[in-house]
């Protein structure tokens, strides 16, 4: 596998040889992340940090063809996120991140 240093690359690269570009959907990209998110909100509940580590790894390649499909790279999305939340401020309140207004 030829896809170099870009973990995104590689997943890429994984989902075009299996044509999920070529016949994939939007829709049924995001009913997946869906389904992931529930295994991992199961692996929480239940502890299990392996099970946890798989179903973040699966969202991560779920969300890499989502915005693929969508026509926008994974990477741009990390960015634009990243430079809202790099200026955000706020406090921890009962273990949740409340913004400033």
């Amino acid at each position: 596998d030829d896809c170099g240093d870009n973990i995104f690359d590689c997943i890429r690269l994984w989902a075009k040889d299996r044509g999920l570009y070529e016949k994939g959907d939007p829709k049924t990209q995001y009913i997946k992340l869906m389904e992931e998110a529930g295994e991992v909100g199961r692996a929480i509940l239940k502890e299990d940090t392996t099970e946890i580590i798989d179903g973040i790894g699966d969202m991560v390649v779920v969300l890499t063809n989502l915005a693929e499909l969508c026509g926008v790279p994974i990477e741009e999305c990390i960015q634009e996120a990243y430079n809202v939340i790099s200026k955000r401020t706020g406090k921890m309140v009962n273990g949740t991140f409340v913004k400033d207004n």
